[in-house]
């Protein structure tokens, strides 16, 4: 049976680092500061916010929440963005997607100052991602893979992983970071011809299709790290992009829905904010 890599635990010792950091900076009369920008009322970004808050305050980043109607027009929200851009009291900018159909996301993303980008949504964060330069930000989710990787003593360097999605939220950003720690990586996706063989090849295995327990046990590896970066309602109950309680017996880890990826993200987005506030204090490059 395979080990459960709970979030919790790696979310707790990352919590930790970021109020040290966010401490020393408050020292020197500098405030981390995250601006929240949502638009409309939908369930999944109130909730994210939520917990983006509660995790932030709790480690010593504050926040400024900027909200407009869903019937808001695109160039309210580019506007928005640009004062934010140059609010120096500002450090971080999130901006909750999708936005409303009236909307050109990727226009809109484009606005955001790629150093103030703290999710990797804007051209210049993904070039960096993309070129292995570390200017700008990874999105916070692909990094929190990398987080309970490196939580659970877990070594990516010479090892086999697949990565199964190719949205530019997760699945290629987290292929190119474990690419970036000496992992040889495939990148599948829903239309992946002998989808399972090709997965079967992985020590880690890392979901983020986006669709419900695609991944069986025929997919898994005997042993293999198994992450789950979906999260779904069937019935009323969460689930993963992988079938859990078939694959657990074949994994050697594998990280619960909910409970997992998840639960580190909101950290990982905390310490981005400190990174970024130090950057433009030039306290690091």
């Amino acid at each position: 049976m395979a080990e459960l890599w709970r979030g919790a635990p790696a979310a707790e010792a990352l919590s930790l680092r970021a109020s040290a950091q966010a401490e020393e900076l408050r020292a020197a009369g500098i405030t981390p500061t995250l601006a929240i920008v949502r638009v409309g009322e939908r369930a999944e970004d109130l909730s994210y916010e939520r917990g983006a808050v509660r995790r932030c305050e709790g480690t010593g980043v504050a926040v400024e929440r900027f909200v407009l109607a869903q019937d808001a027009a695109q160039e309210e929200l580019t506007d928005l963005l640009r004062r934010i851009n140059g609010d120096r009291r500002i450090h971080g900018c999130l901006l909750l997607r999708p936005l409303p159909r009236q909307m050109d996301e990727k226009a809109v993303c484009a606005v955001l100052a790629p150093e103030k980008d703290i999710d990797g949504i804007t051209p210049g964060s993904l070039a960096g991602v993309f070129t292995g330069s570390g200017a700008g930000f990874p999105p916070c989710t692909a990094q929190a893979c990398m987080e309970l990787l490196a939580h659970y003593g877990f070594d990516p360097a010479g090892k086999r992983a697949v990565v199964v999605g190719r949205s530019l939220v997760v699945g290629r950003p987290a292929a190119m970071l474990l690419m970036g720690q000496n992992a040889t990586v495939t990148i599948c996706h829903t239309k992946t011809a002998n989808l399972a063989e090709e997965c079967r090849r992985g020590d880690i295995l890392l979901a983020a299709a986006g669709q419900p327990e695609l991944i069986k046990a025929e997919h898994v590896r005997p042993g293999a790290v198994v992450l789950d970066v979906g999260i779904h309602s069937v019935d009323g109950k969460l689930t993963g992009d992988v079938e859990s309680a078939a694959a657990e017996p074949v994994a050697g880890a594998i990280t619960p829905v909910p409970g997992g990826v998840g639960a580190v993200t909101t950290c990982v987005l905390a310490l981005h904010v400190i990174q970024a506030a130090r950057r433009q204090n030039g306290l690091e490059t």
